[in-house]
């Protein structure tokens, strides 16, 4: 099992093994690792060396390290997608041949906030709504969602359609084309609030993305924070040379 090494730093051909050895199935999904003390005598490295490979690895999201248990081999995320084009959650999970679900929990109007009207350039006496709701795939929660949008924005009857596409509601009146978003993504950790909605244990990250969405006209007509299990889901971007 020894590393034959090259040219490279010796930690980055570590975490090359390691990636092939979970990739042939030696260390499978969820498996416990060896110790350090016996996986760098395995590899010929010293602990040193092994550690920052499995840092390194930590903050690829392809390990994560539980205090005074051990280090495991995480799950490859079920879910992928670039995020170039504007795409609905649902059609990520029915990709990967899931069945998309939806759990509403809590719709309710508040007046704008200081952020609110910053963000929507909104009147402070204008009703902000909030929507939560978790996104399922064959019923498991992977997406915990909180969704704001001034009511203007909104059919009269929305608060009646539970399972509505705010996209479609948006947009139904004609007046509106929702035309694309910012995103900004944030890994956290353990979150008091969507962890626990999302059934995670203590160690499982999330991806948080948080994005504006803007019509033809450049106003922000939503604002969305969500939560992804980050077990789950991965993200890419394709970027070109100019």
């Amino acid at each position: 099992m020894t590393i034959k090494t090259d040219s490279r730093h010796l930690y980055l051909q570590v975490i090359d093994r390691l990636k092939e050895d979970i990739e042939k199935g030696v260390f499978k999904e969820k498996e416990k690792l060896p110790s350090e003390f016996e996986l760098s005598k395995k590899l010929g490295v010293s602990r040193a060396t092994l550690r920052e490979a499995l840092r390194l690895l930590e903050e690829e999201n392809i390990i994560v390290r539980r205090h005074g248990v051990g280090t495991f081999v995480n799950p490859k995320p079920v879910f992928t997608s670039g995020i170039e084009h504007l795409s609905s959650i649902s059609s990520m999970i029915l990709n990967a041949g899931m069945e998309p679900g939806t759990n509403y929990l809590s719709s309710f109007g508040l007046p704008a906030s200081e952020d609110d009207v910053k963000r929507f350039h909104c009147e402070e006496d204008e009703t902000i709504i909030s929507i939560e709701r978790v996104r399922t795939a064959n019923g498991e929660p992977v997406v915990y969602c909180v969704d704001q949008v001034p009511s203007k924005y909104l059919p009269n009857d929305f608060s009646n359609r539970k399972d509505s596409s705010i996209f479609s509601a948006i947009e139904e009146s004609g007046d509106i084309h929702v035309a694309y978003a910012i995103t900004f993504i944030d890994p956290v950790g353990y979150h008091n609030q969507a962890s626990p909605i999302l059934e995670c244990e203590p160690e499982t990250a999330l991806l948080v993305l948080k994005q504006l969405h803007y019509d033809d006209n450049d106003r922000v007509v939503l604002y969305s924070k969500n939560y992804f299990r980050a077990d789950k889901f991965s993200f890419h971007v394709v970027r070109k040379r100019v």
